[in-house]
């Protein structure tokens, strides 16, 4: 059986396909599908953003296929855990949530390095490059942490 993750942020093209890919690169396509999403609808169906492209390609992640996509109520049946990027993003989804059931799926990222603290990614799209970098290395962390927790389920 495969274990279904969600990375949501707004636009979805920032910090949740950095996310998307990154998690993706550490597990086995075989067992795990990860995705990415935002909340807005602004971007549906572009790419990511270059500055994340670029990040990414920096440390030997392609997300140039990636394509924009929507979070959709949809999704809370589809997916096992849905990682958000930050409290405005969980909140917005939270409101969507039908049940507690729905509810606990869906996790403030950064939880997973500073449990109990509900801190956000930071959103680098209007930053420059050194945002995307420090982006890049704070979602890395909290997937090695997420890999570590998965690994604990199976």
């Amino acid at each position: 059986m495969e274990i279904k993750i969600l990375m949501v942020c707004l636009g979805n093209i920032c910090r949740s396909p950095l996310a998307e890919g990154i998690l993706k690169s550490k597990l086995d396509s075989n067992k795990y599908i990860v995705e990415s999403c935002g909340t807005s609808n602004y971007h549906i169906g572009g790419k990511p953003d270059k500055r994340s492209i670029d990040i990414a390609k920096k440390y030997g992640i392609d997300i140039n296929d990636q394509r924009a996509a929507q979070f959709n109520i949809n999704d809370f049946k589809t997916y096992d855990f849905i990682y958000v990027m930050d409290n405005s993003n969980y909140r917005d989804i939270i409101k969507l949530a039908d049940n507690d059931h729905d509810k606990n799926k869906v996790i403030l990222i950064l939880e997973e390095l500073y449990p109990n603290k509900q801190l956000d990614v930071p959103d680098p799209y209007y930053d420059n490059e050194q945002g995307f970098e420090n982006v890049f290395k704070m979602l890395n962390k909290a997937c090695d942490n997420i890999v570590i927790k998965l690994e604990q389920l199976s």
